[in-house]
């Protein structure tokens, strides 16, 4: 038997999808794979799926070459990702991580799962090893269907108060009329979780995946202000981004090791709520030590400035520290992404909020703030 390869440096991120059986999770994970094929070459994903009545991977993601490994609970880690067994994600996560070397893990997870449960696990995880990171949970509903799930209410609300975002999947087919019954269903769970439309299954990478450094590295490369762009082989139209928005916001200094305030960032990190701004993606420079929203402090900061990653998703955020090349005069490059009709006030914000700033008084930059989406 091969060795397997050292895993890659730095925090491994988990996104956990859940949803009822036939909800759709699969065809988002497929129409997922042609983004990052386009944006980020080479990044790949593993895949732990347990679907009750599934056996195999579908046989699209199967064939993937984004896809670098997968383990199907239900076979050698147990029959689905409940309260029995869920303690066994641990042994699965290792696994792939040490044999397939992926840049994420996506934990697709059945009907009868309960996020919580399964994210407290990740992040118990998380912190044993020093290894694994929840970036995100993410629901996805089949309004089609929905009706057909009043016997499981109890277990819809809680997979709706316990998710990051609310994928609706399955809407076309709808009347106007019909859609807006499935709304008020919808709205009876009484929850404030964020709701976003895919297109037939499509839904932007920008939305499900946070910020991380590989996909970083390809970021860079792109030019400032960077207009979006996506891959239309499959026939779809930019009508695609029409559930975000997307803020740049570059900071730029011509002084010597200039370096942001962290202190006054991290005021936007805080006041940003989830329901208008879904995730917050940047490099900064800095000297100061950042921390997680949890108040965990940073591995590997200097006193001097250098660079770091920030993830923000749905009012958590982390850290990272990462080595890269000299981006220039750029002391931040951010991209903010807001839900419809947001852009323009988050923009404002960003302009008047006195949220980037230097940390020295005598040094002088430049704010630029541009929807680009």
């Amino acid at each position: 038997m091969t060795a397997p390869f050292p895993p890659k440096p730095g925090r491994l991120p988990i996104t956990i999808i859940t949803g009822f059986v036939g909800s759709g999770k699969t065809t988002v994970l497929v129409k997922l794979l042609p983004q990052l094929r386009t944006e980020n070459p080479g990044y790949t994903l593993a895949l732990i799926k347990s679907e009750i009545g599934t056996v195999e991977v579908d046989s699209l993601l199967a064939a993937s070459d984004s896809l670098a490994g997968s383990a199907e609970l239900g076979d050698e880690f147990g029959s689905c990702l409940c309260c029995t067994n869920i303690g066994q994600i641990e042994g699965a996560l290792i696994k792939l991580d040490e044999e397939c070397r992926p840049d994420r893990i996506i934990i697709e997870t059945s009907g009868s799962a309960e996020p919580l449960k399964l994210a407290l696990e990740v992040n118990r995880i998380g912190k044993a090893t020093g290894r694994f990171e929840l970036d995100g949970v993410v629901s996805v509903v089949d309004a089609e269907n929905w009706g057909g799930y009043k016997d499981l209410s109890h277990t819809a609300k809680l997979q709706a108060q316990q998710t990051d975002l609310i994928v609706i999947n399955k809407w076309e087919s709808l009347s106007e009329r019909d859609f807006d019954l499935f709304l008020d269903k919808l709205g009876d769970l009484d929850v404030d979780t964020p709701q976003v439309k895919s297109d037939k299954g499509w839904i932007s990478k920008e939305l499900l995946f946070g910020f991380d450094a590989t996909m970083a590295k390809a970021w860079l490369t792109k030019p400032q202000h960077h207009e979006h762009d996506h891959d239309h082989a499959s026939g779809h139209e930019h009508s695609h981004t029409s559930e975000i928005e997307c803020l740049s916001v570059i900071l730029s200094s011509g002084a010597k090791d200039a370096s942001i305030d962290l202190t006054k960032l991290e005021l936007l990190l805080k006041s940003a709520p989830k329901d208008e701004v879904y995730r917050i993606k940047a490099i900064v420079r800095s000297s100061q030590s950042p921390k997680s929203v949890d108040g965990t402090p940073v591995n590997g900061a200097a006193q001097s400035p250098t660079y770091y990653i920030l993830n923000w998703s749905f009012g958590r955020w982390t850290w990272t520290h990462t080595v890269i090349a000299d981006i220039g005069d750029e002391v931040l490059r951010m991209s903010i992404f807001t839900a419809p009709y947001e852009s323009n006030k988050w923009a404002k914000k960003a302009e008047s909020g006195g949220f980037f700033v230097l940390d020295s008084r005598d040094a002088k930059a430049d704010l630029v703030v541009k929807r680009v989406q």
